[in-house]
């Protein structure tokens, strides 16, 4: 099921990806694995998925310490990333300045970060480990009391301090818009926080520009890489429906 569904949402991917005049290999899939089996998590990497994002701190370090291991024999990556004997983690969801340490342990790449404090504790803890930490920005494009990241008006100092931490590389920005039935709705969301990013890179005097936005799930990920998406993360496409049962705790 997981390679059938896996391979279903890539070719539509393709399909997305052209339609908006780019590579599909610009755009990478993160298959989210909130609530799935380890074993179910197996069956995805024998399938050839690499890249896997977590929402929570406390459910995934079970599962990401089991899978410290070499893939035997190694499968060729079915999602770009990852490396041939290895996977990728991302966080996707939001973090809580306590967690930092753990994630920093965890993760390959970390999507939510939304405030200055968040940001320097993660540099922080990269620091003692020696690690530079790859991050994006969520940035909250309307008024929503469940829904995470940093207002427009509030990014540009975040984003100016991050690049003065030698221990984060910042590659973009992430954002959830409200769900909506119909995906064409989420559209406007989409294509604000291209418009976001673009403007960023006119405007900062660095050596790197931010090449990633992460958007899209499950219901809209084709209108979001029609906007520009780079990263879509799609868990229920690939998985199903999410099981009831509760994150483990550290």
């Amino acid at each position: 099921m997981v390679l059938e569904n896996a391979s279903t949402i890539l070719k539509k991917m393709s399909h997305a990806a052209m339609r908006s005049g780019r590579s599909p290999d610009q755009v990478t899939l993160v298959a989210v694995t909130k609530t799935v089996d380890t074993e179910t998590i197996k069956e995805a990497i024998d399938a050839g998925l690499r890249i896997f994002g977590e929402n929570r701190v406390q459910e995934a370090w079970d599962k990401i310490s089991n899978f410290k291991f070499q893939i035997t024999p190694p499968a060729p990556p079915l999602n770009k990333g990852g490396t041939i004997g290895g996977v990728e983690w991302h966080l996707i969801g939001h973090l809580q300045k306590n967690k930092a340490k753990h994630a920093v342990q965890l993760f390959d790449v970390i999507h939510s970060v939304d405030s200055v404090e968040l940001a320097e504790e993660l540099n922080k803890q990269a620091e003692k480990i020696r690690k530079i930490q790859r991050v994006l920005v969520q940035v909250k494009l309307y008024e929503g009391e469940t829904r995470h990241g940093i207002s427009e008006e509030d990014l540009m100092p975040l984003l100016e301090r991050i690049k003065k931490l030698k221990n984060l590389k910042l590659e973009g920005l992430m954002t959830m818009p409200p769900f909506f039935g119909d995906p064409e709705k989420a559209r406007p969301y989409f294509k604000r926080l291209r418009e976001i990013r673009d403007t960023v890179n006119s405007l900062l005097i660095t050596h790197y520009s931010l090449l990633e936005l992460s958007m899209g799930m499950s219901h809209d990920f084709e209108v979001a890489i029609e906007e520009g998406a780079t990263m879509v993360r799609i868990g229920t496409a690939i998985f199903g429906e999410r099981s009831k049962k509760k994150a483990l705790s550290l």
